[in-house]
């Protein structure tokens, strides 16, 4: 279900997955390399069917894409308390539904382009992030495109969905760097996950339209955020 939920807006899943890792007491080592394993199925067949249906916009990806890999591998070589992780997730998930708050007014505006530096800054930043949290970066991103008016939402989502995938394969680079070791048996939710991201992608790339994609993304993005801020 989250899986599902997730790609439709173009995202992989890993705050949904860590808000319910959360719930049943997982440590944060294993909610990590969980996290960062089914984002990458799920953004990989997400963007898969955003890409077939014309919303790729490369040079965007590339601009947030060239800083952002190095410093997710840094993030993901990291660990942190897990007090601070729960409260940095919770910002950052936070963050991005103050966009759903203003998301109709913003969707209205004439795209523009965006600058090279601007991107390698913003870029730096998600990624370690990224890689430190154990999330693809896309629900720090999809606002960020949003917000500066840089793409629509489903331009958003595609970006968003292989930013994703490369920024959780550098994030699983650097915890195996680190001594990480994935167990078999997680074989069994990277299988359920990609059902959840197929059937979710396509339904959000084809049959969905963007005002309801806008309102999946708020629910999407207050349920992961819910279980941080209670516990």
């Amino acid at each position: 279900m989250v899986s599902f939920l997730y790609s439709s807006v173009g995202h992989g899943g890993a705050s949904g997955y860590l808000a319910l890792m959360i719930l049943f007491d997982f440590s944060p080592e294993k909610m990590k390399s969980t996290a960062l394993l089914l984002n990458l199925f799920v953004a990989a067949v997400s963007f898969y069917h955003f890409y077939k249906e014309g919303y790729f916009n490369s040079r965007l990806f590339w601009l947030f894409a060239i800083a952002s890999i190095p410093f997710a591998f840094l993030g993901g070589f990291l660990t942190i308390d897990f007090f601070y992780y729960k409260k940095i997730l919770g910002f950052l998930l936070i963050f991005a539904v103050c966009r759903i708050l203003v998301s109709n007014n913003l969707t209205q505006k004439k795209t523009r382009d965006l600058k090279t530096w601007h991107g390698l800054i913003i870029g730096s930043i998600i990624g370690f992030f990224s890689g430190l949290i154990g999330i693809g970066g896309g629900i720090i991103l999809t606002p960020i495109i949003l917000i500066m008016n840089y793409g629509g939402i489903k331009e958003a989502a595609a970006v968003s969905a292989l930013f994703i995938f490369v920024n959780s394969a550098a994030g699983i680079f650097g915890q195996f760097s680190s001594g990480v070791i994935y167990e078999s048996k997680l074989l069994y939710l990277v299988f359920l996950s990609l059902i959840g991201g197929f059937f979710g992608s396509y339904f959000g790339s084809k049959k969905l339209n963007n005002s309801f994609l806008r309102f999946l993304l708020g629910v999407v993005l207050l349920v992961a955020s819910f279980k941080l801020f209670i516990v």
